[in-house]
């Protein structure tokens, strides 16, 4: 076996590494490997090959891996690379076809370049929008009586897309796991996800005292009624079952 044939076979074992990790959230081992493989054309071409044919055969199974290394081949600001990569994905790793009750393409195209902040106002902008479509009311902000309306499996997408393009960190579900570990005390979640000063416990202003980045603490991410109590989100988490 040449050198040629023995650095394909450790890349393809590294790819398969890659992929076989179900950690929540991309750890620092993962994103060095990712890293890596990036640097070199050759590997990345053979990574993009995955992340393509997942796509093609468990579209409903796309992890945070493949919306990381999506974003990873988007800044390397190579145009072979991003061609290739767009040529076969065009919009990104999750397929919203199927989804039309609203065209979720402006979240994941958000999403994918880490424009958090903007993805907050959207998100919010399409839970608002869910509700009208059943209720047939201009919705500004969702009360706790609002969150039946909204259908389970557009909530999922929302939540889907956050994690896939947050490293895992950010989504509905990330936030309701941390409550949960912390046995459903609301201080305890605003403390753990950066809503609250960890001081005073006073709630953080929005927008300037939030974090807009992908360094933000795990769940910090949505906004979802920041400043209208604890009641809307607990029947939000009550409709997340994934």
């Amino acid at each position: 076996m040449n050198k040629i044939q023995d650095q394909t076979k450790y890349m393809d074992k590294e790819i398969g590494f890659i992929f076989s990790n179900n950690d929540k959230t991309i750890s620092f081992n993962t994103e060095k490997k990712i890293d890596k493989i990036i640097t070199e054309e050759t590997s990345t071409e053979a990574i993009i090959s995955s992340v393509v044919s997942r796509y093609k055969k468990i579209d409903e199974h796309i992890s945070i891996v493949d919306g990381f290394i999506y974003q990873k081949i988007i800044e390397t600001n190579n145009k072979k690379l991003i061609n290739k990569l767009k040529n076969h994905l065009p919009k990104g790793v999750i397929n919203l076809e199927k989804y039309i009750e609203i065209n979720y393409q402006p979240l994941q195209e958000l999403l994918i370049t880490q424009n958090f902040q903007e993805a907050d106002k959207l998100t919010q902008k399409y839970l608002c929008e869910l509700v009208e479509k059943q209720t047939s009311k201009r919705k500004q902000w969702l009360y706790f009586t609002d969150i039946s309306f909204i259908p389970v499996n557009e909530l999922f997408i929302i939540d889907r897309l956050w994690k896939t393009y947050s490293k895992g960190k950010f989504g509905f579900s990330v936030q309701k796991d941390i409550w949960i570990k912390y046995n459903s005390k609301w201080d305890k979640l605003w403390e753990k996800i950066k809503w609250s000063e960890m001081t005073t416990g006073t709630m953080k202003r929005y927008p300037q005292e939030f974090i807009w980045t992908i360094d933000a603490p795990e769940g910090h991410l949505p906004l979802f009624n920041q400043l209208r109590g604890t009641q809307t989100l607990s029947y939000l988490f009550k409709k997340i079952n994934w």
